[in-house]
């Protein structure tokens, strides 16, 4: 769910800030403004982060305040100016203007990667704004340069932005990994504090760093099958492994009273813990059996749940899309996904 309990909110017909207090349904939340608690549908609030950065109209012309890194085209990879490796790293520049009364608002971002690293790397590169995919990219990254990917406008980042990043190594490297995937979820309230911050300390980019160490390769360790049948044990053929595989599901209930009745004692992490764990066993089977789509009841609440899913699923490379949309049996409470 976009909103959570105690986040500040605009009220957009009135102007007025105030605050969430509760949830009704989906689509209505409990609001209060001024100590007056009432009803409103989603579509009639907003976060006030994006009011104050862009309430003032952009004058184009004007001299901007300050110089940024961003006003200096580098559409092309170009060097990062550094030999130290400190990583590889998702950066967003902000592209700042001046309003009528000379003070800087934010209109967009500039997305870069930065490789910080003495190696070269190929990588598919996703960006979601929401559950949908907003841009997609496959390239290479020469060591120590700075890629350019695209533009975010700024009012993007109420959807919650969601980056993924699948690398793989140019030159094949003995008992590293073939691929290492790494997601970067941006929430709404930290970024808006983050560039409140860069303008007070004068830094040019948000920085995240993706990852320090390319992942070694998982090691597999072998043994001789055939003491194991010798000493009784049955041995099943690799070939016939979906014959010994337990059925899959099309669909599952992830409520956490459909998974254990022992449930009142224990904590929200817990819970969240049972729930996917349940997930990652029948995903895999239904991978294992090549459904084409199976669905995931995960309830409506808070939407905790239904965002953790869904984050999972953008990282999977089986998956070819998945829906959270109105179903006559479910609601709004189950994501369908759809296999490749």
């Amino acid at each position: 769910m976009k909103y959570q309990i105690g986040d500040e909110i605009l009220v957009l017909h009135s102007n007025e800030e105030g605050k969430v207090v509760d949830f009704i349904n989906d689509k209505m939340v409990m609001i209060e403004v001024r100590g007056v608690k009432f009803p409103a549908y989603m579509d009639q609030i907003d976060f006030p982060y994006f009011k104050r950065f862009t309430q003032k109209k952009i004058v184009e012309d004007q001299k901007p305040l300050k110089q940024f890194i961003d006003q200096i085209p580098q559409e092309k990879p170009k060097p990062t100016g550094t030999k130290e490796e400190t990583g590889v790293w998702l950066t967003l520049i902000p592209k700042f203007g001046l309003d009528d009364f000379n003070d800087e608002i934010v209109s967009s971002f500039k997305v870069h990667l930065v490789n910080n690293m003495a190696t070269a790397y190929g990588f598919q590169y996703k960006q979601y704004l929401s559950s949908s995919l907003n841009f997609e990219l496959e390239s290479t990254i020469q060591p120590f340069h700075d890629f350019y990917l695209h533009d975010l406008a700024f009012e993007a980042i109420n959807d919650t932005p969601n980056f993924s990043v699948d690398f793989s190594l140019l030159q094949k490297v003995k008992y590293k990994a073939a691929h290492y995937e790494t997601t970067l979820k941006l929430k709404p309230k930290q970024v808006f504090n983050a560039i409140e911050k860069l303008k007070e300390n004068n830094e040019p980019t948000l920085s995240y760093l993706l990852f320090d160490t390319y992942p070694d390769e998982a090691i597999v360790e072998t043994f001789d099958i055939s003491k194991l049948s010798a000493a009784g044990f049955k041995v099943y053929d690799a070939k016939k492994i979906k014959e010994n595989l337990p059925a899959p599901r099309t669909v599952i209930d992830l409520h956490i009273e459909k998974l254990t009745n022992s449930y009142l004692h224990l904590s929200n992490t817990e819970i969240m813990g049972i729930q996917l764990s349940e997930f990652d066993k029948w995903f895999d089977l239904a991978v294992a059996h090549k459904l084409p789509s199976f669905i995931v009841i995960h309830g409506v609440g808070e939407g905790v749940l239904r965002d953790e899913l869904h984050s999972i699923l953008k990282t999977k490379r089986e998956v070819k899309h998945f829906i959270n949309q109105y179903d006559a049996r479910f609601g709004y409470g189950a994501t369908e996904i759809f296999f490749k």
